[in-house]
């Protein structure tokens, strides 16, 4: 098991190297960071020294060490849009605004996907199985963006029941919150359905069901726990994706988070703020997986070797 986690963690460490690699490289791609700061006359003195105070004259493999050196420190530099603030701060400012919504949108997958899934399993075939099913095709083919428009013209415009924007009360948490974790519902619904129907066929399903245990307790007690390690791990894996997929959402609904700060950002040409985002995100999302890989390893022995 010890070195399953340790060759889990230099692959997750691997990972974050190649993001960051990229990150650096795409940040210099889209031009000259110089000319954001700088007025537009501007003379080529002034870009030469602005260049010497930000290192820019360095070569490129001294400005990426540097980036990384400053990246470990947590100092992604100054926000070029917010004044007076640095990127890491703006992050760590906009940060809990993306957790709350990530955080309610997992709990609406989990009450809705569980006993939706269960239920599908058991009644296999049945009408409710069906609805089951086309619940789950339209969360996966229903694009986010055009969820979160629907739902604000229908429960906003039209009925007025819930606000359109910002963050403010419960209610503004209630249509971001669905439009995030629409598509979740779907995936771990499938998910638990599937697995409950391979247990449910199991021999000792059928030998609990034989010794006349109450059918709520077979499905409920035995059945679900057996059936409960692959949506265990896909729970953490979306965990990560709720956390980075708040972007789209954020932005639909101005939902003051990272995932909108995000976006504020790259309209800004802010690369420090870009740079502090995407890292962030992207190691989120590793440090979700490496704990899925984990915790499936200790489900299922087998796979550690």
């Amino acid at each position: 098991m010890q070195r399953f986690i340790i060759i889990r963690c230099l692959y997750a460490l691997l990972v974050l190297f190649i993001v960051s690699v990229i990150v650096f490289a795409l940040a210099r791609l889209s031009g000259n960071p110089v000319d954001v700061f700088l007025p537009f006359d501007a003379g080529p003195a002034q870009e030469r020294a602005l260049e010497r105070s930000l290192g820019l004259d360095q070569p490129l493999p001294i400005q990426y060490l540097k980036f990384v050196g400053n990246a470990l420190r947590g100092d992604f530099g100054q926000s070029i849009n917010w004044a007076d603030k640095t990127a890491i701060g703006l992050v760590i400012e906009r940060f809990p605004a993306t957790f709350q919504l990530a955080a309610i949108a997992m709990g609406i997958s989990l009450l809705i996907a569980v006993p939706v899934g269960v239920l599908s399993a058991v009644k296999k075939d049945s009408v409710f199985d069906y609805i089951g099913k086309l619940i789950a095709l339209a969360g996966q083919s229903l694009p986010p963006f055009w969820l979160g428009i629907v739902l604000i013209f229908i429960f906003a415009v039209q009925l007025d029941l819930f606000p359109t924007q910002g963050r403010g009360g419960g209610k503004n948490l209630i249509l971001p919150a669905i439009t995030l974790g629409w598509f979740q519902v779907a995936a771990m619904m499938r998910l638990v359905r599937s697995a409950m129907l391979e247990v449910l066929d199991s021999e000792y399903i059928k030998l609990a069901r034989i010794k006349g245990l109450l059918e709520w307790k077979v499905v409920w007690k035995h059945a679900l726990k057996n059936a409960s390690i692959p949506p265990l791990t896909f729970f953490g894996i979306v965990a990560g994706q709720l956390m980075t997929g708040a972007v789209i959402t954020e932005s639909v609904f101005t939902w003051p988070g990272t995932g909108l700060l995000a976006i504020q950002a790259i309209n800004a040409r802010d690369y420090p703020v870009v740079q502090a985002v995407v890292i962030t995100f992207a190691g989120i999302y590793i440090l979700a997986n490496l704990v899925v890989d984990i915790l499936y390893a200790y489900l299922d022995p087998r796979i550690r070797y």
